[in-house]
């Protein structure tokens, strides 16, 4: 008799605990959120081991099943429509989960420190006029909440937003101008995520195991001293922060940083490239990755700024990455250029060339190509050079080095859209452009776009 007890309770307890289990989804699957059009999406949850569990999205007449497995989790691939919406998920496991006011459109991950995370509440030109324009509907904002774990976690923290006047004065304000023009031109529905965190190197943002695979790299990673205002360990900010979104489905990246990494900019090419990589691995292997080159600013100690320019123009050399310029519209004496738009539309133009074939839209200055000697002469020759022209005083800004190591200020003048440099070096072995840290090249093309600062020598 005691023994059916036994069992009859231990049926009762079994039957609670299933029906009070509940399927739940991470932070970004949730009400006004966009996912990626004509796209197969995954989306997942976790639930009771054993529970089935049904999908059914409002622009498909099927009915997705599976089954949680022995961790707890479970997930589903859905296609897409064409951009539209707004349209409801239902999730029916134990209980039911109703998704309301779900669009269909692009969606971009926006990274990096303080100059994409930095709002528009925080200050920014033509902040005014920002906010009155700002009520866009068919634009959804996410921002995670910054945080740090030794290991990669389950979700993140954070919710979406239709933009709003006040919801967009607390999201990225580069994000923001990007976004909107994006949406003026494919009139589609756009969703941005920005998980960033100001003051952070780039080794925090990357699998801690791909730095320990590079000896070189680990070790420029260990050198970062501590900071009161962020983590600097290699790992942390990807654990927390965007590990737990993998593999959600993104139409591109949009990175700005580079500014913390000024204490370690020998290897930072490798670093950037490294963690682009890396995010490709845990989102998809083609994903476009476009990022900005910092400002200048004449706070870096040394050439550690200059330095990060030229490392991240090398970056390029990776395949469906991309770099917009800011060397125009910084601030010299500011860290936080509050002109946002013109960089959030120089991302925009760059997405919408480079990703969505708009291939009128000018992206890119005079870039360095290569240089040929002749005698005391040297010709500078520039990719996307159409039209170069001077403004200031550019063309003092070049110098060519001597066999000793010597670097030497040189006369400059534009001839045919190269640059020729006269000097009385005999046989220079080196050509630098615009090298220090506050440096504003005044030397652009004919779409009034600034040429990046470069250096032969750097390896």
């Amino acid at each position: 008799m005691k023994q059916t007890r036994f069992l009859l309770v231990g049926l009762l307890v079994i039957t609670s605990i299933t029906t009070k289990a509940n399927v739940s989804l991470p932070a970004v699957f949730a009400d006004h959120m966009v996912l990626q059009q004509q796209s197969d999406v995954k989306i997942w949850g976790w639930g009771k081991p054993l529970e089935e569990v049904k999908l059914k999205a409002g622009w498909s007449a099927d009915t997705l099943k599976t089954v949680v497995n022995n961790q707890g989790k479970w997930s589903v691939q859905i296609q897409t429509p064409k951009a539209g919406g707004p349209y409801e998920i239902t999730i029916q496991g134990y209980n039911l989960l109703t998704l309301k006011d779900i669009l269909i459109g692009e969606v971009w991950l926006l990274s990096g420190q303080s100059n994409m995370e930095w709002t528009t509440r925080g200050g920014i030109i033509g902040k005014e006029e920002a906010v009155k324009e700002a009520d866009l509907p068919n634009i959804r904002l996410f921002t995670v909440t910054p945080r740090t774990a030794l290991n990669p976690t389950h979700d993140v923290s954070g919710e979406w937003n239709v933009c709003t006047p006040e919801t967009m004065l607390d999201f990225s304000s580069v994000g923001y101008f990007f976004g909107k023009k994006l949406q003026k031109n494919l009139d589609v529905p756009i969703g941005m995520i920005c998980s960033s965190w100001g003051g952070t190197p780039v080794e925090v943002w990357m699998p801690e195991e791909v730095l320990e695979a590079d000896s070189q790299l680990i070790t420029s990673a260990k050198s970062l001293k501590p900071v009161p205002w962020g983590p600097v360990e290699p790992g942390r900010a990807f654990n927390a922060m965007i590990a737990p979104m993998m593999p959600f489905q993104f139409a591109g990246v949009l990175w700005y940083q580079g500014e913390a990494n000024t204490a370690n900019p020998s290897t930072y090419t490798a670093m950037l490239q490294t963690m682009i990589k890396s995010w490709r691995a845990g989102f998809e292997k083609d994903l476009p990755f476009y990022f900005a080159q910092i400002a200048p600013w004449n706070g870096y100690g040394g050439t550690s700024g200059v330095e990060i320019r030229e490392a991240q123009r090398k970056a390029l050399s990776l395949a469906k990455t991309g770099m917009v310029m800011t060397s125009d519209i910084g601030d010299t004496i500011d860290i936080h250029p509050r002109n946002k738009k013109d960089v959030g539309l120089r991302f925009a133009n760059l997405a919408l060339n480079q990703t969505y074939g708009k291939t009128d839209l000018p992206i890119y200055g005079p870039q360095y190509s290569s240089y040929q000697v002749k005698g005391t002469k040297v010709t500078v020759l520039f990719d996307h050079a159409d039209g170069l022209n001077v403004k200031g005083d550019a063309l003092s800004l070049f110098e060519v080095k001597d066999q000793n190591g010597e670097w030497h200020k040189t006369k400059a003048k534009i001839r045919k859209n190269t640059v020729v440099l006269g000097s009385k070096v005999k046989e220079p072995v080196a050509v630098r452009f615009a090298w220090t840290n506050a440096a504003t090249p005044g030397l652009f093309n004919s779409d009034n776009l600034p040429a990046s600062c470069f250096n032969t020598d750097m390896p």
